[in-house]
This record gives C-alpha cells, sequence and structure tokens, in this order.
C-alpha cells in the first residue's frame, strides 16, 4: 500500500511540475511564455531553442524542446509538417534525406525565397524507430535556424531572408 501511495505522489508531482513548466499558448495557439513543449505538439509557428538533445548534434531522440514566443529571441521557428507516405520506416540516411526534401520543397513558401538564396538552413525532426512502431508517428517537422547560429527575432514567415 506504501507504494501505491508513492507512486500516486510521484505521478501527481510530474504532473504539477509539467503543467508549471509548460509553455503558455494564447487563444490562437501561438506561444506565449517560455516553457517545455512536447516533440508531438509543435506546430507551424512555433519558435524554440536548440535544447540538450538538438545541440549534441548527433541526431538524438527528442522529446520535448523549449518554446519560446517568436517576438523574444529564439533558435528555431517551425515552418511545416507533413507526414511521410512510405509503408515501412526507411533506413536513417533515407529517412534523413526524404525529410530534407520534404522540408526544403515547404521552405520557399514560408520564407519567400527559395532555400538557396536564404541565410536560413533547415532542421528536420522525424520519426524514430521506437515513435513509428509504438505511435504510428510519421510527421516530419521542419523548422528553420539562421545558419551563423545568431538568434532570431520575430517570424521568419514571408521576410525573404
Amino acid at each position: 500500500m506504501k507504494n501505491l501511495g508513492l507512486t500516486a505522489v510521484i505521478i501527481i508531482g510530474a504532473l504539477a511540475y509539467n503543467a508549471f513548466t509548460s509553455a503558455d499558448r494564447d487563444s490562437s495557439g501561438a506561444i506565449v511564455g517560455e516553457g517545455s513543449v512536447d516533440a508531438f505538439e509543435l506546430r507551424v509557428g512555433d519558435c524554440f531553442d536548440i535544447g540538450t538533445a538538438l545541440a549534441s548534434g548527433d541526431g538524438g531522440e527528442v522529446d520535448s524542446l523549449p518554446g519560446v514566443p517568436c517576438a523574444d529571441p529564439h533558435d528555431n521557428e517551425v515552418y511545416a509538417t507533413f507526414e511521410l507516405t512510405v509503408g515501412e520506416l526507411p533506413e536513417e540516411e533515407a529517412l534523413w534525406l526524404m525529410s530534407f526534401e520534404g522540408c526544403e520543397a515547404r521552405f520557399e513558401s514560408f520564407v519567400g525565397t527559395d532555400y538557396e538564396s536564404s541565410s536560413l538552413d533547415i532542421r528536420t525532426l522525424y520519426p524514430t524507430p521506437e515513435s513509428w512502431s509504438q505511435r504510428g508517428d510519421r510527421e516530419v517537422i521542419c523548422a528553420l535556424f539562421d545558419m551563423n547560429d545568431q538568434k532570431l527575432v520575430g517570424s521568419a514567415r514571408g521576410r525573404g531572408i
């Protein structure tokens, strides 16, 4: 019985922690207060900082990212999402290439200039083998960032940078 009580306390604590550390969104869904954003809840227009998993550069698994209002300095902005339409999970390199090419094809319509002419680069977040098999995850998230690792301020939508 003691273990059940301890488990309940841990669960309640985790829920409270998440409630107080999650990014705040306004009625339109825009992030208006810094906090954690679940990777499965990222939307077009969300701005976020690199976070530990992305900073390592090893292509690690990402559960959540530090969301920030786009008006504040930030590292990345989600500019597109799309679903992969293949039946089986491709090998890592093929998955990355499919994701990157899909994001590149959607870049100009958001930024207002083609990828090759832009000072921005593309970051892709795509399914892991675990999320593919356990959650049916097929979504690719396309984010942009400054190639010189400068913070962005405001949205890059339609700015032609």
